[in-house]
């Protein structure tokens, strides 16, 4: 097919599924083209990058970044900021709830600028990493946050993944590139590498898996429940055929396993007893200590398709370990991969591979932010753990999506430095903590039991808003 007739058709496509999953009786903000939009570059190419615009020769794009790509997060920025002082009050209620590992981390890491040898860009960096919270604010402080997470993910699936097929296919210019490990071709996309593409597809598919299971059981409240399962069926499919086209291993086992999380928590079983999803979680930490520690590293990773270097990240792993500036606090904020002299000397260690990242998620935080900020990261995880199970306790089914979440996070990290601001998984691992923290203040603050997963028709929902919303304001429109 011809490349231009193929982009009328998939662009009809999109245009099909937006018309499949609307839904007249919710009314969600405008301004949820916000964080829509801020994703949509995150989980692509930056903007400089589809404008085609290179920076100056001799340029250190590590220290200096790009002009443009740092005025249109600053406009993102200003509107999402202006959008919750609108919402006044509705915020300040939210932000009495907000968990405080977080607010630990992220001052650690602002106080970690003092001792870091290049406090600009790190005050740079700490500043935009403030925006993947205040995006994530505009989607929970919605008048409907459920229903305005559902649009979330459709507009980013629906946009993403279609188009991501496209490249592959019809724009291989685009879509393709020869990988930095083995020289070989890769799909990469709207994005320029594939574990970007593996992880902003497996982020999403759990989206659209929620949305399916959500329908199927009757959970979520619409008109036309065939014609919302087509369109999430399909966003389905086409996610699930390009996690193949990707060929990421830890995307594809992270997907495995969320869907799993959530399937499982479906089941009667595991709902009505408590101690039902500790098992289910220590079953599968077990499952993967057992394999590391009996020596079965090796065959898991050949079961993957991949060596028993897991892809030379073990080298990397041995070659940046002792180059920690500090091991009690690190370089400071996103500092380590700012000296050019380590990266000097990492380019000789590896030539041909023009690293940035550890491969890791806990020894890039150790490079960092040191043993504490990998202390901080931690208490960040198990509470985010615990908020997620109790949010399922009081939410199933919202609650299964969160806990899927968290859990991938922790697993993705050992073969990825996801703990990085302006990262998918990060983002989405602030979410669920942030969502699942507020949920259960929430519920345990309301003297009458809270509206639960299965939502309310449009008409009793609108009835009840005066007295009680989701998050249990009073009066808040």
């Amino acid at each position: 097919m011809n490349p231009i007739l193929a982009s009328l058709v998939y662009a009809c496509g999109i245009a099909g599924l937006f018309y499949l999953d609307r839904d007249k009786s919710v009314r969600t903000s405008k301004a949820l083209w916000l964080p829509v939009v801020y994703l949509l570059v995150l989980g692509s190419r930056a903007v400089s990058v589809w404008l085609g615009i290179q920076p100056p020769s001799g340029t250190d794009t590590q220290l200096e970044g790009s002009p443009i790509d740092g005025a249109f997060y600053q406009i993102l920025l200003v509107g999402a900021i202006c959008v919750l002082v609108y919402r006044g009050q509705r915020v300040i209620t939210f932000l009495k709830r907000f968990p405080i590992p977080i607010l630990l981390y992220f001052t650690f890491c602002l106080v970690s600028i003092i001792w870091s040898d290049y406090p600009g860009p790190a005050l740079k960096k700490w500043i935009k990493s403030v925006t993947d919270v205040v995006m994530i604010l505009v989607v929970l402080t919605d008048e409907q946050p459920v229903a305005a997470l559902r649009r979330f993910f459709s507009r980013l699936g629906f946009i993403l993944l279609p188009v991501s097929l496209l490249f592959i296919k019809y724009y291989p210019a685009l879509g393709r590139h020869y990988g930095e490990w083995d020289g070989a071709v890769v799909n990469t996309g709207v994005t320029q590498d594939k574990n970007l593409l593996g992880v902003i597809t497996f982020v999403l598919l759990l989206g659209a898996v929620w949305r399916v299971l959500a329908l199927l059981g009757g959970d979520e409240a619409t008109s036309d429940r065939r014609r919302h399962l087509l369109a999430q069926g399909t966003l389905l499919a086409m996610g699930i055929w390009l996690l193949i086209l990707a060929n990421s291993a830890s995307s594809l086992v992270c997907f495995l396993l969320g869907a799993g999380v959530m399937l499982a928590t479906r089941l009667r079983f595991v709902r009505r007893h408590p101690a039902a999803v500790h098992a289910l979680v220590l079953s599968l930490v077990v499952t993967v200590g057992l394999v590391m520690l009996l020596g079965g590293g090796a065959s898991a990773a050949q079961a993957l398709g991949r060596n028993t270097t897991l892809t030379g990240r073990t080298d990397i792993w041995a070659a940046l370990i002792p180059m920690a500036a500090n091991p009690l606090v690190g370089a400071g904020f996103e500092s380590f991969w700012l000296n050019p002299v380590v990266r000097q000397r990492l380019w000789q260690l590896f030539p041909g591979l023009p690293l940035n990242e550890a491969h890791n998620g806990y020894i890039e935080m150790y490079l960092n932010l040191g043993w504490v900020g990998v202390v901080l990261i931690v208490l960040l995880l198990t509470g985010a753990y615990r908020r997620a199970v109790k949010a399922f306790h009081r939410e199933p089914v919202l609650g299964g999506l969160l806990l899927a979440y968290v859990l991938t996070a922790i697993i993705y990290n050992i073969t990825e430095a996801a703990f990085r601001f302006m990262g998918i998984t990060w983002i989405f691992l602030l979410l669920s903590v942030v969502e699942a923290s507020v949920r259960v203040g929430a519920s345990e603050t309301l003297e009458a039991p809270s509206v639960h997963s299965r939502e309310l028709p449009a008409r009793n929902k609108q009835a009840m808003e005066p007295r009680r919303t989701n998050y249990g304001w009073r009066g808040l429109r």
